[in-house]
């Protein structure tokens, strides 16, 4: 089943292009939604899914952990274009896992506000675990189990010798979508293409074959450290083919049994409002 929430928090079911309002038949209220057994998509009332505003389908996770080189050709990619100048950058095995604000979590019609425009960022397309139960401590053969579902996630990127939760924790530098599949329907995550488009020109192709630490290992590593919680999410590492994002530009990131989603990339504006002006005092 894929799942998605939409529009002003309505809850929905997709298929064939069209978006099933379960909102009623649901608890839209937990962080990923549930619906209640039985449902019957007959009853309920379609929508193209072109005209919905997809949001981020997981809401106010607790925890975003990520995984920062889990490629080969990635962490070679980067060796070569030294984006990070002073930055070292070990295998994942060395560097770990780094925490994302859940700020910065938003959905594909919401897009990325980018800011330092000075400074290079990049779109990062992953595949993302989403967790269904409590999972600490978690066997790398038992992992599947605790996974609700997946999505496909961009992980922006400002480049830098900061610290990456620093750089990548911007708001909107998170973006979850299009919808969460379950689990039942990804039978092995470890085997899925990943692809990104930047204004229509291919620039990320892979296959989560090639992830170092596959999911089932990664979920291992991240509960050795953590207990996650439903809808907390794993980010599972970017393949080669990361480049800069300027506004204008439209992202499509897809994932194989996932589904794809589109996000505009515009410049950042300062919600702050204009000081009063100071007046002048009597002499």
């Amino acid at each position: 089943m894929k799942i998605c929430r939409f529009d002003d928090d309505r809850v929905g079911v997709v298929r064939d292009e069209r978006v099933f309002d379960v909102t009623e038949l649901s608890d839209p209220a937990t962080c990923i939604p549930t619906l209640r057994p039985g449902v019957d998509l007959a009853r309920c009332a379609p929508r193209p899914l072109a005209d919905v505003r997809l949001r981020s389908p997981v809401r106010a996770p607790g925890t975003i952990v990520a995984a920062p080189v889990n490629y080969r050709a990635h962490i070679e990619e980067m060796h070569r274009s030294n984006v990070s100048p002073g930055h070292d950058i070990p295998d994942i095995d060395r560097a770990g896992l780094f925490l994302k604000a859940t700020s910065s979590l938003v959905g594909p019609s919401e897009g990325i506000a980018q800011r330092f425009l000075e400074r290079r960022t990049d779109y990062e397309v992953e595949l993302v675990v989403v967790f269904g139960r409590e999972a600490s401590e978690v066997a790398r053969g038992a992992a599947l189990d605790y996974v609700a579902g997946d999505c496909v996630g961009l992980d922006v990127t400002v480049r830098g010798t900061e610290d990456r939760s620093f750089r990548k924790s911007i708001d909107t530098y998170t973006v979850l979508g299009p919808w969460l599949t379950t689990a039942d329907e990804i039978p092995d995550p470890d085997r899925l293409q990943l692809t990104l488009h930047q204004n229509g020109e291919l620039r990320q192709n892979t296959n989560t074959s090639d992830l170092l630490f596959g999911v089932r290992r990664l979920i291992e590593f991240a509960t050795s450290f953590y207990t996650m919680h439903p809808g907390d999410v794993l980010f599972t590492g970017t393949p080669a083919g990361v480049g800069p994002i300027r506004p204008g530009d439209r992202l499509r990131a897809a994932g194989e049994g996932l589904g794809a989603m589109e996000v505009d990339v515009r410049e950042f504006r300062s919600k702050s409002l204009p000081q009063p002006a100071r007046k002048e005092t009597a002499r």
